[in-house]
């Protein structure tokens, strides 16, 4: 049987509201980027209080997102872990257009939180980079591409994508003491291509 914490969880309504706040989102990626924790640890890795972290602990877990890690944890102490290895949205239109306005915030809130994750660990790796092995500079990359794609096109190149990603997971190298946990972004939008040429000319005028 397999275990519900190598599974990705698809967020619903329901489920989008109670992960959308700043600090559980934090809290949530903390753990599965770094493994079990208490409260405490939890408030000193990410500057809170531990009555912050421990109560937002206890709202994730109301809501199936973290559980108790019970092989750790003592009478005194309570340790925390992820429930799921990530979260998905696949029904983002109806997400987009739910009559509800919290549901539209808490998905604005969750997809800005993951943006601005998503530039401070690209910010760090440049600020760091030449702390690393040249080997791993080589292997790093930032780059970007423009395609004229429609959207059936569009999704169907994001999920030969995933594809790809979880056919490396599999291939995960354990016992190489030379592998490491390697961080991969995936950012797909349409850009108005009138809206930037016009910008451009405007600026070449100035």
């Amino acid at each position: 049987m397999s275990d519900p914490r190598h599974s990705v969880r698809v967020l619903d309504p329901r489920s989008l509201r109670a992960l959308a706040h700043p600090l559980r989102i934090r809290i949530f990626d903390a753990l599965r980027e770094h493994g079990p924790a208490t409260a405490s640890r939890l408030a000193d890795r990410l500057g809170e209080s531990s009555g912050a972290t421990s109560y937002h602990l206890r709202r994730l877990a109301a809501y199936g997102f973290v559980e108790e890690d019970t092989e750790r944890g003592t009478a005194r102490e309570r340790w925390w872990r992820a429930a799921h290895r990530g979260t998905r949205l696949d029904d983002v239109e109806g997400l987009v257009r739910h009559p509800d306005p919290e549901v539209r915030g808490a998905l604005t809130l969750l997809m800005h939180e993951t943006a601005g994750r998503h530039t401070r660990e690209l910010n760090t790796w440049l600020g760091t980079m030449h702390e690393w092995p040249e080997e791993w500079r080589q292997a790093a990359d930032l780059s970007s591409f423009t395609l004229r794609l429609t959207p059936e096109l569009a999704g169907e190149l994001n999920e030969k994508l995933h594809d790809l990603i979880e056919n490396y997971r599999e291939r995960a190298v354990e016992d190489d003491e030379r592998s490491e946990r390697v961080r991969f972004h995936l950012h797909a939008f349409p850009r108005a291509e009138d809206a930037e040429n016009a910008k451009d000319a405007e600026n070449a005028e100035n």
